[in-house]
C-alpha cells in the first residue's frame, strides 16, 4: 500500500561500483529492480522473492547481485563491473502475489526511480 523508495544513484566511472537500496512494504512477497535508458523499454534486470530465491537478466547477470533484509524491509542492488550501457534511471518495483517475473505489467508498485550514469 505505501510505494516503494530507491536511493543510492550517483555517478561512477566504467569497472566502479555502486549499490542501490529500496524500501518496501512489509506485505510484498516479490520485489524487483528495473531500469530504462532514453528511448528504450524498460527492462527487467532482477528480482527477488520472500524466501530469497533471485533472478537475473543475462545482461546483468555475474555483475549485479539483489538481496532482500526482511528485517529492514529493504532491497538492494549491488552493481559492480558497471558499464556506459548500465546508464539507465533505476526503479524498484513490488507485489503482493507469489512468482517473480521480469514483466513490468506484472508489479502494482513503483518507486520514483534513480538515475545511475557510467562514464568511460
Amino acid at each position: 500500500q505505501v510505494p516503494p523508495v530507491e536511493s543510492g544513484g550517483g555517478s561512477v566511472q566504467s569497472g566502479g561500483s555502486l549499490r542501490l537500496s529500496c524500501s518496501v512494504s512489509i506485505y510484498m512477497r516479490c520485489m524487483a529492480w528495473f531500469r530504462q535508458a532514453p528511448g528504450l523499454e524498460r527492462e527487467g534486470i532482477a528480482q527477488i522473492d520472500i524466501d530469497g530465491r533471485a533472478t537475473y537478466a543475462a545482461s546483468v547477470k555475474g555483475r549485479f547481485t539483489i538481496s532482500y533484509d526482511n528485517n529492514k524491509n529493504t532491497v538492494y542492488l549491488q552493481m559492480s563491473s558497471l558499464k556506459p550501457d548500465d546508464t539507465a534511471t533505476y526503479y524498484c518495483a513490488t507485489r503482493t502475489d507469489f512468482g517473480c517475473s521480469g514483466s513490468s505489467g506484472d508489479y502494482k508498485f513503483w518507486g520514483q526511480g534513480t538515475q545511475v550514469s557510467v562514464s568511460s
